[in-house]
């Protein structure tokens, strides 16, 4: 079942492949696109210009998420997971669409679910790449010379639901989400054993796991502001579709949370929910909502929405900085930007 699995990932992965460099190869066509650039606040003109276009790379994804930029503008590459098919896919502009990594997340082998891979990614302080996985609950690390590490798949003896996002803090601690989304029967599961659905840290300096907060219903994405004192996450829940801005503490604990804002008029209206984020150096945050990419000053104020009229799941910033990467439900795509992402930031200065 496996081999034939992965022999249908392979071809579809081809297709995508070819699809891409048809569009790039022969006499050069303009770039496909979707959606629209809605404008609240003056202040939105200075991040997004006004020329600026949905950019379709590919398609025919199932569920496309948790895009993260690797390397530099000259030699990086895009990954993004594919999680109904438990696959992290690379995207470049030299290279188009490759399989990276199959299986993402789960390594079972009985059915788990209609989303079994790997969500989020990031990379710890090393640059090594970390995979928030549903079907094998844990947080990995892909270790240099190959193979995986669990850095996360239990708290306090029991088996954590579906970690979902992540985030690395400076100091090289790691902040992720853990809600039910990757279990089979979600909330309902009989496999579950947590009876909370919990914001943690992994600590870089003892490996231990803390819990930080349980005041969210679903938490789903997470970033932290530049200065690293506001934790935001996101909660995906339709009833409540709100992002959450949480004070930092000197020992890497949080405070209470405070409402940065309120999506749920919106529900309904429009495809999809509060889902992953990024932020830019200067402190807007970039998140995903219903109808697409939602972007916030510091202050929670709504300048701007990147409208890609379908279920978005992520952003992330990469190849100069300035390039946001988008995964709405079967598409990856891009804007251009005047912003740069905080990480982009935090690498040119540890140089």
């Amino acid at each position: 079942m496996r081999s034939i699995f992965t022999f249908l990932c392979f071809l579809i992965t081809l297709s995508m492949a070819g699809s891409l460099q048809a569009q790039t190869s022969g006499v050069p066509q303009p770039p496909r696109t979707l959606g629209s650039i809605e404008r609240f606040k003056p202040e939105f003109d200075k991040l997004v210009g006004a020329d600026a276009k949905i950019e379709i790379l590919a398609d025919g994804f199932t569920w496309s998420e948790g895009p993260l930029w690797m390397g530099d503008a000259k030699n990086g590459y895009l990954l993004f997971t594919d999680i109904p098919r438990n696959s992290i896919f690379s995207w470049s502009t030299g290279h188009g669409i490759s399989l990276f990594m199959q299986p993402s997340g789960y390594t079972g082998v009985t059915y788990y679910g209609l989303e079994p891979g790997a969500n989020g990614l990031l990379k710890d302080s090393n640059g090594n790449l970390v995979m928030c996985e549903h079907g094998d609950r844990r947080v990995s690390v892909l270790t240099p010379n190959g193979g995986k590490r669990s850095l996360a798949d239990n708290y306090k003896g029991k088996r954590l639901n579906s970690p979902n996002d992540g985030v690395l803090k400076s100091n090289g601690d790691i902040y992720f989400t853990d809600p039910p989304y990757g279990l089979p029967m979600r909330e309902n599961d009989p496999r579950r054993e947590l009876d909370h659905f919990g914001v943690y840290r992994i600590s870089k300096a003892t490996g231990e796991l803390t819990l930080i907060t349980t005041e969210l219903a679903r938490p789903n994405g997470i970033g932290f502001s530049p200065d690293e004192k506001t934790l935001y996450v996101a909660q995906s829940d339709p009833n409540k579709a709100i992002w959450m801005a949480f004070p930092v503490k000197d020992d890497g604990t949080v405070g209470p949370g405070k409402l940065f804002y309120d999506a749920t008029d919106q529900v309904g209206k429009h495809p999809g929910l509060p889902d992953g984020l990024s932020v830019d150096t200067n402190g807007n945050v970039w998140a995903s909502g219903p109808g697409g990419i939602y972007v916030f000053n510091s202050q929670g104020i709504l300048l701007g929405r990147i409208y890609t009229g379908d279920r978005t799941s992520n952003c992330c910033f990469g190849e100069d900085g300035s390039s946001l990467f988008i995964t709405a439900n079967s598409n990856l795509c891009r804007i251009r930007t005047n912003a740069v992402g905080v990480d982009f930031a935090k690498q040119a200065s540890s140089k």
